[in-house]
């Protein structure tokens, strides 16, 4: 365990050489890439056109058949029939059309009658005009109807059409008009299209030819209704346009879906399938590079998220490179046993994602590391899983099991936020077994999967072996990563605190009285770092061994001397400061000598700061010698953790306390108001990271302690003094 742990701390000095620093980042990337790619790398298979398919193969992707959605397209639109308007105005423009035919003749008659009415503009024409209009020869009526007439009309209409209409009287003519204005608006006001227009005309003939005109004026009739009636319906080839582009965006897609089976096992492979095939890049001859730039491109986000956590996070150098490295083995330990995990699938064994032990790397960190890094592990684990775990689905990606992953991971780090201690683990374990069992069981509801009752008593074993395997591991796994990296842990902290420990028993026989002050700072310190949330077990544990460097001259630390005789007394004031001085470094010396913990060899060093040693340094001004102030101040360095500066603090008031006569709670409440005050003038406390806020919570808290430690006791008589004494 020795070199191990010497390897390592070779290792952490290497991270801080930034080149080290990127390769070990890839390393953990190439951990990453030999997991994952096996996975993303699309399946090629040795199948031929025409051939027989020795087994069913699926798509392992969704992706669109353009050819076939063209050839879709393509069918549809060829259904679009052309779009044709009906021409309202056409309908009343014809039925005008044979109305003033009509009425063209009726006038053309009118005039005639008029003419032979009027007097003869020969004055010496002394009676009036003898002729008839039936007199008037017909073919000048036809002609001055045809004057009035378009040309196309007289074109279009048969000679015989107007000797009629020349020929008959107002009221047939006013008869023959309505019925055939009728009969074509009937007609005409139904579309007509062009192979239409024949049926049409006759339809018109056959209204009219049970009319009760005369025969002469009824053909007449007929051949002016199929002289209007014409083609009322048009091709419209922006509206047919139209329609063909709203039909080409209702065609969906045609797609080849995750899971659907291309070609069936004994199934001849056609154009088609082949094709199909193909497309969804299972064919040798398409080495497609996509999924391994994918994969290149996760990496690089993952390992760039974790790289920006550590070169963001606020630390101690050497403390970052401790957690990097300590994150590094067992994130990477995490993903090999995934992988492990994995191979059962090739066995046909179903959920055997659910059996891996997702907590478990979540739980070590959030213990080792800190919980915001435990965060970014759970949702790392997740994004690999629902990868490495994809064999039991068709895509390349297993959602089922990355949410699964997650969710186990999210819910050891909420279970233990307030709960980091190594008892807690065990029950985290079978707390996420539950979360795992509910997960699951949401998954399944959600996919409506249908499982049989021994199959859903295998997931839940399943989950349960899940989490208590996570809790197994991690407290397997917790003392060796301790041990290696020299991480003070809780269990340690207790090791350490135990009274028969060396240097407690030496602390007890050599200086009595400084372990007394030991312990009672040790109780002040532990109050008030629970009061804030820091570390009070660190606290206490620091206390018991933050003065035995006092063990090398008891005799000249007050709480030691028990006949009275003071050594210092017979020194000088700086030679006295600097046996006080020694202390911290001594013990420091000692403590690393005995490999004792940094953290609770950090404590030794920095209890006391860089403060001055005020009764040796006013005796040396008084005595009018010329001193240098930094003679009599501790080397420091000041605290650098707030467990420091509340044991330097509790120091200093439990010795002040000590030294009062019956103290009252006022009188305690203003000694430690006054020692923090002149710490903080002092800028003891710059360099740690306490707080206002916390400054005052352990103000209050070191108070409440002194005030339970000196409260007032009852003054019994005399005689009941004697008599207790006798009775003991």
């Amino acid at each position: 365990m020795v070199m191990l742990r010497y390897q390592f701390q070779k290792i952490k000095r290497l991270l801080d050489i930034p080149f080290f620093r990127i390769l070990f980042f890839a390393f953990i990337g190439v951990i990453l890439f030999l997991a994952m790619y096996g996975n993303v790398k699309p399946d090629k298979l040795k199948l031929g056109q025409f051939e027989i398919a020795e087994k069913t193969v699926v798509s392992p992707i969704t992706v669109e058949d353009k050819e076939s959605t063209e050839a879709k397209r393509k069918q549809e639109l060829e259904r679009v029939q052309g779009v044709y308007r009906l021409k309202s105005e056409y309908t009343q423009n014809q039925v005008d059309l044979v109305a003033s035919i009509f009425d063209t003749a009726i006038k053309v008659n009118q005039e005639i009658q008029d003419d032979l009415k009027k007097p003869a503009e020969d004055e010496e024409a002394s009676e009036p005009k003898s002729e008839t209009p039936e007199e008037i020869p017909v073919a000048d009526k036809v002609k001055k109807l045809k004057e009035k007439l378009t040309h196309a009309v007289i074109e279009e209409l048969p000679e015989e059409t107007f000797i009629t209409l020349v020929s008959a009287d107002k009221a047939q003519l006013e008869i023959a008009k309505d019925l055939t204005v009728t009969a074509v608006n009937n007609v005409m006001s139904k579309p007509i299209p062009a192979d239409e227009v024949e049926n049409a005309k006759k339809k018109v003939e056959e209204e009219l030819k049970f009319s009760a005109l005369k025969p002469s004026l009824k053909r007449a009739a007929i051949v002016l209704g199929r002289y209007a009636v014409i083609q009322n319906e048009f091709y419209d080839p922006q509206a047919t346009e139209e329609a063909r582009r709203r039909t080409a965006e209702t065609v969906e897609p045609v797609k080849i879906l995750e899971g659907q089976v291309i070609v069936e096992e004994g199934e001849l492979i056609s154009h088609e399938i082949y094709r199909q095939l193909k497309l969804a890049g299972l064919l040798d001859s398409q080495d497609s590079k996509k999924p391994l730039l994918g994969l290149l491109f996760l990496i690089t986000i993952i390992l760039s998220a974790i790289y920006y956590y550590f070169l963001e996070r606020k630390s101690q150098p050497d403390k970052n490179q401790t957690d990097l490295l300590l994150f590094g083995i067992v994130f990477c330990f995490s993903i090999i046993l995934m992988k492990i995990v994995s191979q059962f699938q090739q066995f046909g064994y179903e959920g055997v994602s659910f059996l891996f032990p997702a907590a478990m790397a979540g739980m070590m960190i959030k213990i080792l590391i800190d919980e915001r890094l435990a965060w970014l592990t759970a949702a790392v684990q997740g994004i690999c899983g629902s990868i490495i775990f994809n064999e039991e689905t068709t895509g390349a990606l297993n959602m089922s099991a990355g949410i699964y992953i997650l969710c186990a991971g999210l819910a050891v780090i909420l279970f233990l936020k307030d709960h980091s201690a190594r008892s807690k683990i065990l029950p985290a374990g079978f707390f996420v077994s539950f979360v795992n069992f509910s997960v699951i069981f949401s998954l399944l509801f959600l996919r409506n999967t249908q499982y049989s009752g021994m199959e859903y008593g295998l997931i839940f074993i399943f989950s349960a072996v899940s989490g208590i395997a996570s809790a197994v591991l991690a407290m397997g796994l917790l003392p060796f990563l301790e041990a290696s990296f020299g991480i003070l842990s809780t269990m340690r902290l207790i090791e350490l605190s135990n009274p028969n420990h060396p240097l407690l028993k030496k602390i007890l026989t050599e200086a009595p009285g400084t372990y007394h002050h030991s312990v009672m700072v040790a109780n002040m310190s532990e109050a008030a770092c629970e009061a804030i949330g820091a570390n009070g077990l660190l606290a206490r544990v620091g206390c018991y061994y933050h003065d035995i460097g006092k063990t090398k001259r008891p005799l000249f630390f007050i709480e030691n001397q028990i006949n009275g005789d003071n050594p210092h007394d017979r020194l000088s004031p700086g030679k006295s400061a600097q046996i006080i001085i020694a202390h911290a470094t001594d013990g420091a010396a000692m403590l690393k000598k005995h490999h004792m913990p940094k953290e609770i060899v950090d404590i030794a060093e920095q209890h006391h700061g860089t403060s001055l040693i005020k009764f040796f340094y006013h005796k040396a001004k008084q005595a009018g010698n010329e001193i240098n102030e930094a003679d009599f101040r501790y080397p420091g360095p000041k605290a650098q953790s707030k467990e420091a500066a509340i044991i330097g603090i509790a120091d200093s008031v439990e010795a002040a306390v000590r030294s009062m006569a019956q103290p009252t709670p006022e009188q305690i409440e203003a000694l430690v108001h006054s020692i923090i005050s002149d710490k903080l003038q002092d800028g003891q406390l710059d360099e740690c990271d306490l707080t206002q806020r916390e400054i005052k919570v352990v103000e209050h808290t070191l108070c409440e302690t002194l005030k339970g430690i000196f409260h007032s006791r009852i003054e019994y008589p005399t005689d009941m003094t004697k008599q207790k004494v006798m009775d003991a």
